[in-house]
């Protein structure tokens, strides 16, 4: 009788907690977009990508290399970002652990005093704790052993919590890589605009100069009264907006300098160039390739691809804390009244083990926030990662026409140059 009550108990406490795990509120997911459009306005040939060449067969001088090359071991924006990556690291390594059973060893030394008006008191004043010696008042107690406890991921909370921080860990990698892109890059343009601001002052130099002879020219026409006072103002006027603008162009020289030098975590220094091979540049052709591609080469969209997978992850884990826990607890080592009889076995092993059931009931209002707040960063990582789709796309639309367009105005003012020589 007592077997049946104790089961059907048993059953009514199970039902109760599969009720409160199956009431749990489904929410609405967005559903991503990776939709692009097929190909890039005005797009002439799409049969290859720059995205797949390697940064070192783009740039070939060899000042700007070993610029980013220096960049890339003491920049300290980069450098942080890598902390971030073995932080991501460890917390892997955190979740896989929780995974895992859980050994402690435990070791407790200490005396207790029973009531003699106790039933153990009682007992313990008629008996003989060994052969003709009594249960002393004040009993010692010893122990040392093993404990352990288990969580069995019977619902994959633990195993979606795992597979989550290992999606975050390679979304710091392609965060990185999208990191180390754009230092690339901002140091390559940086140093083409040191480069042109040394070709502009060179050339303003020279017209200063020969401003400066004709105003002396002037000046000698004037005495000979072959020009007015007005002649010779104008003049000098041309030649101080010059002088002036050659500040201003040295001063531009100094900030791109040294912003190089911060981009390559240095205190500021002279940079390397060569900048009278600068006119003699010739940039490549570049393929776009398609936009499809963008979703395989692009390290930001990518990255948004594996937090947006990191999130959904973080939905499944945080909506099985509803469901019931299921524990499995385990003893094992030795105890006894006194240490010389602490290893003695049989007599002083103890074990026990024991599994524990435990499921929320009432006032879950945390666990609701938690599965809540979580279904909203899953929509959240779903639009950012559109988002970023979108921009990737305008980014590369917007350079291929600012490329088109420099190349015509090249040529018009190639054109320009042959027609007045």
């Amino acid at each position: 009788m007592f077997k049946n009550s104790l089961v059907k108990y048993l059953g009514i406490i199970c039902i109760c907690f599969l009720y409160t795990a199956c009431s749990v509120k489904s929410l609405v997911k967005k559903t991503e977009s990776k939709e692009v459009p097929a190909s890039y306005v005005n797009a002439k040939d799409s049969s290859n990508n720059v995205a797949k060449l390697k940064w070192k067969e783009f740039f070939t001088d060899p000042n700007l290399v070993a610029l980013i090359d220096t960049a890339l071991v003491k920049n300290q924006e980069l450098n942080i970002f890598l902390q971030e990556i073995n932080i991501a690291k460890n917390e892997v390594r955190a979740r896989k652990g929780m995974y895992l059973p859980f050994v402690n060893g435990v070791g407790n030394a200490g005396i207790a005093r029973t009531p003699l008006y106790t039933s153990q008191g009682a007992s313990d004043a008629v008996n003989d704790i060994t052969p003709g010696r009594k249960v002393p008042v004040n009993l010692p107690n010893f122990s040392a052993g093993l404990s352990a406890s288990w969580e069995l991921d019977v619902w994959k909370k633990l195993r979606n919590s795992k597979k989550a921080a290992m999606f975050r860990f390679l979304a710091t990698q392609q965060g990185k890589n999208f990191l180390v892109t754009n230092l690339i890059a901002e140091i390559a343009n940086s140093y083409y605009e040191l480069m042109a601001l040394d070709n502009q002052l060179s050339i303003l130099k020279n017209n200063i100069g020969i401003q400066q002879n004709a105003l002396e020219i002037v000046k000698l026409e004037k005495q000979s009264a072959k020009v007015t006072e007005l002649a010779v103002r104008r003049f000098e006027a041309e030649v101080l907006k010059n002088q002036s603008r050659q500040y201003y162009i040295e001063q531009s020289i100094i900030e791109s300098e040294n912003r190089i030098n911060y981009l390559m975590g240095r205190f500021p220094q002279p940079i390397a160039r060569s900048s009278e091979t600068f006119l003699n540049i010739m940039p490549d052709t570049l393929h776009f390739g398609v936009p499809v591609q963008l979703l395989e080469n692009r390290p930001d969209i990518i990255e948004a691809e594996q937090r947006l997978v990191a999130s959904k992850l973080d939905v499944k884990a945080a909506k099985a804390n509803f469901y019931p826990t299921l524990m499995v607890n385990a003893g094992l080592g030795y105890q006894a009244f006194s240490l010389q009889y602490l290893i003695s076995s049989p007599e002083s092993l103890v074990f026990g083990i024991a599994g524990q059931l435990v499921a929320p009931l009432i006032n879950r209002n945390a666990i609701k926030a938690t599965y809540y707040t979580a279904n909203n960063r899953q929509v959240q990582a779903a639009y950012y990662y559109e988002q970023t789709i979108l921009n990737a796309y305008i980014e590369v639309a917007n350079q291929q026409s600012n490329i088109s367009n420099l190349e015509k105005t090249y040529q018009l003012q190639t054109q320009q140059v042959q027609a007045l020589t």
